[in-house]
């Protein structure tokens, strides 16, 4: 008998940043042929996020398989210590748990990532990694984005300077805005290209941020039930052309794969319309939680303000959800909380922003959760509560000095959408048929589908488990 020969076999992995279900699944899935056709012939469906639902513990739990306490992971910006300074920006020095890429290159694989929050400072892996939207240079030569480090001279010579991320994104002048996603994703898809023909992999992932940067600068004009949308406007086709484009550019990258590649695609998140702001620290303000020793001229962020932390027992951070700090005595260099109230306070928060009301006094729908209950461990210094505003229809606002604790503008510049709790992905196996759409998966089943795809043993570590239609039927 004739021996079976095993092909050896690879994993594409194209990442949509904020990419919404409803709009790839139902609204535009006619308008989307490449997409279709690995939903028509694959497995595809909602995909919860992680809480916080924020690019970068969402993507770091979806190649980890570990939850946003685990990683010590609690968004964008997290607290250094239990002191009163400014929160330190995420990158991938954060995160000590290896990811999908690193364990591939350990077991012998070769991999390409572009583009994966958290990669910057790039990390070596059996293959090339280049940095994602945390990259704050990619002409500083002594703080390569790149590794190997003379990556960044042959990205150069394909695709000139390269863009990690659209500058000023949260603007006005729509017209830039929509030039810069462009000319970012067309890098961006150039270098993918590139770098699939150029080089042998196993694993090949990129994250395109672009479509995160159109919904925050656009929702309004294609959303007919946005606040602020405008009927006709000349901007309402535009995230549908741009989901087409995307569409098209993953046609090309389709061209380059064989039967042997298994492909997904997945978002951290999904999107939704922003219905406006809540003032948090003017709310603790008003309710008696936090005290400032004087009122700033004009709205300024916390961190400028002059805190009576003696007379402070809690403060919120902003965003796309809120963090809540109590100021805990023994913990907090002026802690006013005794250690034996902290449950009986933060209970008592918990009751308080549930309850509350939306401007015109019907329930905000407000969620909040306490990190200790929502991961398995918690470690570095998580928030004393996490708390979504609306269920995210309303941003976490802030900053001091704002007129009442509502607010329709953002004050850290113009955005139209908040982060939705269910992303989405498609599973596409040439060596097997497809379940088409199956109910929603968790974010952190990635993470040990991929190792299965790739014939690699999943940690027991990992909270994720390989749903039934990701264990590969290769031959």
């Amino acid at each position: 008998m004739a021996a079976v020969t095993r092909h050896r076999p690879r994993v594409l992995v194209i990442g949509l940043d904020c990419a919404e279900p409803s709009l790839v699944f139902d609204r535009w899935r006619e308008e989307l042929p490449h997409l279709r056709q690995l939903m028509d012939n694959g497995t595809y469906g909602p995909m919860e996020s992680s809480i916080p639902c924020i690019t970068v513990p969402a993507w770091a739990s979806m190649m980890s398989g570990k939850d946003a306490g685990q990683l010590g992971l609690y968004g964008f910006h997290n607290r250094a210590n239990y002191g009163y300074g400014r929160l330190s920006i995420a990158n991938s020095t954060s995160i000590t748990t290896p990811q999908v890429c690193d364990l591939a290159s350990q077991a012998g694989k070769q991999v390409i990532t572009i583009g994966v929050p958290p990669s910057y400072p790039p990390r070596p892996v059996n293959g090339v990694m280049v940095g994602c939207f945390l990259t704050p240079s990619t002409t500083n030569a002594s703080r390569p984005y790149t590794y190997p480090g003379e990556l960044a001279e042959e990205i150069r010579s394909q695709v000139g300077e390269y863009q990690v991320d659209v500058p000023n994104f949260r603007t006005n002048d729509k017209d830039y805005l929509l030039k810069q996603i462009y000319d970012m994703s067309d890098q961006h898809f150039k270098l993918i290209r590139h770098l699939m023909r150029s080089r042998p992999w196993d694993f090949c992932m990129f994250v395109e941020i672009g479509v995160d940067r159109i919904h925050h600068g656009m929702w309004k004009y294609h959303d007919p039930t946005h606040p602020k949308h405008e009927p006709g406007n000349r901007y309402q086709d535009a995230i549908k052309d741009y989901y087409r484009y995307l569409d098209g550019q993953i046609g090309d990258l389709l061209e380059l794969v064989d039967d042997n590649t298994t492909l997904w695609v997945v978002s951290d998140h999904g999107a939704k319309k922003m219905d406006g702001g809540f003032c948090f620290n003017e709310w603790l303000i008003q309710e008696g939680y936090l005290a400032l020793k004087t009122r700033p001229q004009g709205v300024a962020p916390l961190e400028k303000c002059e805190v009576d932390w003696a007379r402070t027992k809690a403060w919120g951070g902003g965003g796309y959800y809120g963090r809540l700090f109590l100021n805990v005595r023994g913990r907090e260099p002026e802690g006013l909380i005794a250690p034996g109230d902290y449950e009986t306070v933060r209970d008592e928060l918990v009751c308080r922003l549930e309850a509350l009301p939306d401007p015109l006094g019907q329930p905000l729908g407000t969620r909040v959760f306490k990190p200790q209950e929502i991961y398995r461990e918690c470690r570095g210094v998580p928030p004393d509560l996490i708390v979504y505003f609306g269920d995210l229809a309303w941003r976490s606002v802030g900053s001091i000095g704002l007129d009442g604790i509502y607010t329709f503008e953002n004050d850290t510049g113009p955005d139209d959408a908040n982060h939705a709790q269910f992303g989405m992905f498609i599973h596409y196996d040439p060596s097997r048929a497809g379940q088409g759409r199956v109910p929603a998966i968790r974010l952190m089943d990635v993470a040990p589908s991929l190792l299965t795809n790739l014939e690699l043993p999943v940690p027991t570590a990992m909270q994720g488990r390989a749903p039934g239609f990701a264990r590969t039927g290769r031959a």
